[in-house]
């Protein structure tokens, strides 16, 4: 995910501030900021490394349930308990990190080609819920030159994510079980994606059974969720940098009647409510800022790309990512 600096004169910043031109490519990247640019992100991402360790551990450890330590540990074994479980979190914590890593790398790198500053990938640890981080961004600093740019580096970051994500869901879904259903505990919506995936590499599963995901395989649907939701073409997010630079004008509309769809999908989904207030809160709503030079022709090249990422948020979708009812919530 790419953000704007919503300071200065940077893509987000106020109405009628002049563009600041280009930095050369010395300027850009991680040196632009000295140790301070460093200190952060790499403190923010060794936390996330802790908390999808984990979470990780808890996935393992409840899918093995006759493991050591299944019955708890007295008091002078919880410190061995802790790392056990930490332990038993790495195969969860490198795959869904390999993903969230691929696809901000591949906006940083994408962004320097272009000699467009950018932060180093901010992580965001998060140990108390599904995933064990809300995902990472970064942010970008100084204008984007032309559309083609816009688009290449907010579509590169996705496409990088999803490359990895093929081979640890063939290797997820084939670490997957079946069991009965009454032992599932939290139910996960298919893409369509995922769906093929578990058909040609996961086990047969038989009639009155579901299949238990592994660790990897979780990671992977995660990974295909964020892929998913980055690539909605709205606001600020990397589909809507790919629609503006596509539509321009008609961009707001579009991303506009998008954000209302996400209301309209928290009907079914509640989960979808949070994601529409989040994206309300990063302005999803306001026009997406100009480039340097709007009247630059985009390649043809570049309508292909977007073509492919529509393809890609198709099947990565999934319009109830956690099935969960509103009647869940009072009843």
């Amino acid at each position: 995910m790419t953000e704007p600096d919503l300071s200065g004169s940077g893509p987000g910043g106020g109405p009628g501030s002049p563009p600041a031109a280009p930095l050369p490519a010395e300027r850009a990247g991680p040196g632009a900021g000295g140790s301070r640019g460093l200190v952060v992100p790499a403190a923010l991402f060794l936390a996330t490394v802790l908390t999808t360790l984990w979470v990780g551990g808890g996935l393992a450890l409840a899918a093995n349930p006759t493991g050591p330590y299944a019955g708890g540990a007295p008091p002078a074994a919880a410190l061995a308990l802790v790392l056990h479980r930490l332990g038993q979190g790495v195969p969860y914590s490198f795959a869904l990190l390999a993903i969230l890593l691929a696809h901000e790398m591949g906006h940083w790198l994408t962004a320097r080609a272009y000699r467009v500053e950018a932060s180093l990938p901010y992580f965001l640890p998060m140990p108390f819920n599904l995933a064990g981080t809300l995902g990472a961004f970064i942010r970008i600093r100084s204008p984007f030159p032309h559309r083609r740019a816009l688009s290449d580096i907010g579509l590169a970051g996705p496409f990088a994510g999803f490359l990895v994500c093929l081979p640890l869901l063939a290797v997820g879904a084939a670490g997957s079980r079946p069991g009965p259903a009454a032992a599932a505990g939290i139910e996960i919506g298919e893409p369509l994606l995922f769906r093929f995936f578990a058909a040609v590499f996961g086990p047969p599963v038989p009639d009155g059974q579901i299949l238990f995901l592994s660790p990897v395989a979780l990671a992977g649907w995660f990974g295909l969720l964020l892929t998913a939701i980055n690539l909605l073409p709205m606001g600020q997010l990397d589909g809507g940098h790919a629609l503006y630079a596509l539509a321009r004008g008609r961009a707001l509309r579009i991303s506009r009647a998008v954000h209302f769809s996400l209301f309209a999908l928290a009907l079914v989904s509640p989960g979808w409510l949070a994601w529409a207030l989040l994206c309300w809160l990063l302005r999803a709503r306001r026009p997406h800022p100009p480039t340097l030079d709007d009247e630059a022709p985009l390649p043809r090249s570049r309508i292909v790309s977007a073509a492919a990422a529509a393809s890609v948020l198709v099947l990565s979708f999934t319009p109830e990512p956690v099935i969960v009812r509103w009647s869940d919530f009072w009843t």
